[in-house]
């Protein structure tokens, strides 16, 4: 009887209460295991689920910008206790996890929010060409989350013959209405991406995979046009360079294969034949390049192709003019006339060792052809 009488007065003193009341009643404050904030301190409500009207109420600091610090329980309950804060469900929890949320700037970002300020400006090209060091060696910034604007740039300085730069930026603040002031000083270059020696190269040394390397360097240091490494690879250098030397286009020639006064093997194609010799250079040459040379047998100078090293290839088909068509007339031998008989190999090799260089004398030595004459015309 005692134990009905006590539920009803306790139903009816809930009904009598504000809802607000019996809401508060109700929920059961409930303290979080691991929170994140985004202010400089730490509220009652950040820690605990249903505070209430208590939930605005700093109790710590926050940890530094982009940190985690851990909260023992029992400190947690004495400070809420402190702030008129009690009956907080903990659960099985033995520490609380706070974590200060940031905006960090890693440098790389840094460099290029400078770069693209001076991009194209001042006299300097691409951003991505553009290489910044900054005073101080400014390395990665956190800032308030609340900044979630982009690096903007109000002011820019530039030195074009030092290379110094002084540039103000501005970033929003979800916050704030002012926005959030950085200014950064430092060295900026143009630079640009050139292939370089790893070790010394003499002149007649042809470039290897392992002899040349990628680098960046100053624009103001790579006079002409720099040369790719793929550029160089295979390639004779015009002067011995040392290591480290950035190579320009000018400084690369093709690899001689010939050299002047240097014995040579010629080759001499024409269509079903292939006649070698030997014969000595003029001048130098590289692949492809056309070069006289002096044929050793008969003392002429013919003019070929360098096709490897130390090998010229006289191309007598290509040479020789054309032959003119053939026109069908009816024609016989004399009596006393006999077929010229037709030319040997022999003689037609003979021939072609003897070639000259000009196209035309070349066409001579192609195979005559048969004398013929007109029969004379019988008399009635």
């Amino acid at each position: 009887m005692i134990r009905t009488t006590l539920a009803t007065i306790s139903a009816l003193l809930v009904l009598a209460l504000p809802a607000r009341a019996a809401d508060d009643f109700i929920a059961t404050p409930t303290l979080r295991a691991g929170i994140s904030v985004t202010s400089d301190v730490v509220r009652v409500g950040d820690l605990i689920d249903n505070a209430g009207s208590a939930a605005l109420i700093p109790v710590y600091r926050s940890p530094d910008l982009g940190t985690t610090g851990a909260l023992p329980v029992a400190h947690v309950l004495s400070v809420l206790r402190a702030k008129q804060v009690i009956g907080v469900m903990t659960g099985d929890i033995k520490e609380v996890q706070v974590t200060r949320l940031a905006r960090t700037l890693v440098n790389k970002d840094l460099e290029t929010a400078v770069a693209s300020a001076l991009e194209r400006r001042f006299g300097l090209g691409d951003a991505a060409n553009i290489t910044v060091t900054f005073d101080r060696g400014v390395a990665d910034m956190r800032l308030d989350a609340s900044n979630t604007g982009a690096l903007q740039p109000v002011a820019t300085r530039y030195d074009a013959r030092s290379g110094r730069f002084d540039i103000a930026f501005e970033i929003n603040n979800d916050n704030n209405p002012a926005p959030t002031k950085l200014r950064f000083t430092g060295n900026a270059i143009e630079t640009v991406e050139v292939a370089v020696l790893t070790r010394d190269i003499d002149r007649a040394d042809l470039l290897k995979s392992s002899d040349v390397a990628v680098e960046r360097r100053p624009k103001a240091e790579v006079t002409g046009e720099a040369a790719s490494r793929d550029r160089t690879l295979g390639m004779q250098l015009r002067r011995p360079m040392r290591a480290g030397m950035p190579i320009r286009v000018a400084d690369i020639v093709k690899p001689e294969f010939v050299q002047r006064d240097q014995n040579v093997t010629v080759i001499y194609q024409v269509p079903g034949i292939y006649l070698t010799t030997r014969g000595k250079a003029i001048e130098s040459g590289a692949e492809g390049d056309i070069i006289s040379v002096l044929n050793l047998q008969t003392k002429r100078t013919l003019t070929g192709v360098v096709t490897a090293r130390g090998q010229v290839t006289v191309q007598g088909a290509s040479q020789a003019a054309p032959m003119p068509a053939a026109v069908e007339q009816t024609s016989s031998l004399k009596r006393d006339e006999t077929p010229a008989p037709a030319p040997t190999a022999a003689a037609l090799a003979q021939s072609l060792i003897q070639t000259p260089a000009s196209p035309a004398q070349i066409a001579q030595a192609q195979i005559p052809p048969v004398r013929v004459s007109q029969a004379p015309a019988k008399s009635e």
